[in-house]
């Protein structure tokens, strides 16, 4: 008999510049982290992504003022490995993935990374974007 594996559903609030590396990627893969950057942290109910990207994207020129929540689906059982953090109140559960495991964590992406929602700060400026 076949194991099933079980997928977690995880959300990861990104700006434009990460959104345009995922694209290069075919949407399968994130981009490796910058070096001040020892974790890579998808959080684990799209609330809370939809808070991060509406709330600090939108305000942050680096993101150049757009917040786009991704949703993205991992092996559960690979993702278990991985610690668990609540960052500020119960809803604030963030996985914390070392960066130098980010590759073999991408192997583990099953299926494309969607875009769910965006949020546009007042500097946006650009074409919106379109999630489909």
């Amino acid at each position: 008999m076949d194991k099933v594996n079980s997928k977690l559903t995880l959300w990861r609030p990104v700006g434009m510049k990460e959104y345009q590396l995922l694209q290069q990627s075919g949407m399968r893969a994130w981009p490796p982290r910058l070096p001040e950057q020892p974790i890579f942290y998808p959080v684990l109910n799209r609330d809370y992504a939809a808070q991060i990207a509406g709330d600090w994207n939108t305000k942050d020129p680096f993101s150049e003022f757009v917040g786009i929540v991704t949703e993205f689906d991992v092996d559960a059982d690979y993702a278990s490995k991985f610690k668990r953090e609540v960052v500020g109140g119960q809803e604030h559960e963030e996985l914390w993935v070392p960066s130098e495991e980010l590759d073999e964590f991408n192997d583990h992406i099953v299926g494309e990374i969607r875009v769910v929602d965006v949020f546009y700060g007042e500097q946006f400026q650009g074409e919106p974007l379109n999630k489909n």
